[in-house]
Order: structure tokens, then sequence, then C-alpha cells
């Protein structure tokens, strides 16, 4: 089922706008979200420890409060706020105090942009168009925030993984079964894995962030996706993160965000497709038999 009727093509300038919005509204996501879970656990433990000391403006939530410059706290105009070609028009400067915007906000509208194109050119403009959409649109957030701040918000990864579960009982991608033994799976491999490492080398190799994530993107995916996910993502890792870790002289005790390598792999992954990628795996199998 197509949402644009027999002129799907007409529909692609809209999606690049689509996405640019939905990249705008990222940015705020991943901006804001991390300083408001920060200030949700000071409150509560200093609400366990019986005191009110902790008590500070809570910052904007996501939902609430207008865009300002984080360095002269000016408002930002709605003219100010139009993706990507407000960044280009004002050249990349607060168009009150001058000061330099940052690249992130740009950087999330094109890479949301592309990933909104890539979803409906895989998947057409029906559902499953806008559930790739969907599924990527998380993964860009859980990424940036992985990144920028070393977490992975329940808040995100729980609502990817229950998006998946009701995709699955329509079958837009896997059928319920494998999207729930891929959830399960995915939460439970990356468990046993963290808790092995910690009792070889006494510190835990990923946080309960990861295994949410492993398990969002098995309801997607499915159950015998998780091993080529986890496959893929750790190659990734090791080149990539090790590659910035040694140009950067980085210590091993700052690992690089995983998130990332997870949320690349998976959407490929979901891209490429269940049937095609169990065909890849069982043609490498037979060429070491």
């Amino acid at each position: 089922m197509s949402f644009l009727g027999e002129n799907p093509e007409l529909g692609y300038p809209l999606v690049a706008a689509a996405g640019l919005a939905m990249g705008s509204f990222l940015s705020v996501v991943v901006t804001r979200m991390p300083p408001r879970i920060r200030w949700k656990n000071r409150r509560k433990a200093y609400e366990a420890l019986d005191t009110t000391d902790y008590y500070d403006p809570p910052p904007s939530s996501v939902l609430t409060g207008k865009s300002r410059c984080p360095h002269c706290r000016a408002t930002i105009r709605w003219y100010d706020n139009i993706p990507l070609l407000s960044y280009l028009l004002l050249g990349g400067k607060c168009r009150n105090c001058g000061a330099p915007i940052s690249k992130l906000y740009p950087a999330l509208e094109l890479v949301t942009m592309i990933v909104t194109l890539l979803s409906v050119w895989r998947f057409g403009f029906g559902w499953q168009g806008f559930g790739a959409m969907l599924f990527g649109w998380f993964l860009i957030a859980l990424s940036t925030i992985d990144l920028r701040d070393g977490i992975l918000p329940d808040r995100l990864t729980l609502p990817l993984m229950w998006l998946g579960l009701v995709a699955s009982t329509d079958r837009l991608f896997i059928p319920s079964k494998p999207a729930l033994l891929g959830a399960m799976g995915g939460y439970l491999i990356f468990w046993f894995v963290s808790g092995l490492f910690k009792q070889i080398r006494g510190k835990s190799g990923l946080g309960r962030g990861d295994y949410k994530m492993l398990a969002a993107i098995g309801a997607w995916v499915g159950a015998d996706m998780l091993l080529p996910t986890i496959a893929i993502s750790s190659i990734l890792g090791i080149l990539i993160g090790g590659g910035y870790m040694v140009a950067t002289k980085r210590s091993a005790n700052n690992p690089v965000a995983f998130g990332p390598f997870l949320a690349f792999t998976g959407f490929a992954l979901l891209l490429i497709g269940h049937d095609e990628v169990v065909t890849w795996i069982q043609q490498l199998g037979g060429l070491f038999r």
C-alpha cells in the first residue's frame, strides 16, 4: 500500500523535507533529554536522602521550552530555525551574538534526511517505509546521545523495542515469534557477555543500555539476525573505534561508545532484508565446508 497513489516519485521532495524537519526535532531530543535525565536522577537521589538541597530549576523538556542560543541565551526565531537552510544563510553563526552554531544540528538534519529517503527508497511509501523511518530516527537519536553523553536512555530503547514487537503482529518486517525471540535474545546475549567479561576482567564491558538497544534491534530484525548484528558491529567497533582511540591516544579506560555501531548495523540489516541476509550467511557458510 502506498500513501501517494500512482505517483510515488512526487513524494521524494516531501519525504526529504520531512526528514530535515525530523532531524531538527532530533537535535532537540539529543540536547535536552540527557540533562533532563541527569536532573531527575539527582532529584531522586536527594529525595532518597530526605533533603531538598537538590532543588534547581529543571532543564527544558523535549516538548516544552523555546530554543535558545547556548552562548547568549537569545530566543531563536522561527526563520532562524529552518532545517539546514537557516544554518547556511546564517553562515553557521548566531544572528544575535555571532557565536558559532554547533555543527551537530545540520549534521543531524542531513543524516536524518538521508535515512528517511533510504527508507522509502527501499520499502516504498507505505507502512513498511514508515516503519523503517521510525526505526532509523530512534537509532539516530540513540547513537548521538551515546556519543555525546555515554548513555542509551530507557525512554528511547524501550519504546523502540515495543514498537518493533507491535509491528511484528502485522508481520511488517518479520513475524511475532522471531521478533519476541530477538528482543529476549538480544538482552540475554549481552547480559551474559557482560557478566563473563566482568568475571574475567573485573569490570563491565557493556552497559545495560547496550543490552536494551540490542533487544530493541532484535525486535525489528529477528533472532537470527542477532549474531550478524553483533559480529558486524563488533568489527566496525574494533576498526573504527580502535583506530580513533589510537589516533587520539585515548585511554582504554575511556572506551568508545558502542551504540552507534549497533545502530548502523541494525538499520543496514533492516534495509537489506531478512531473507537476503540469511541467504548471504548460507552462501558464506558454504565456502567453509
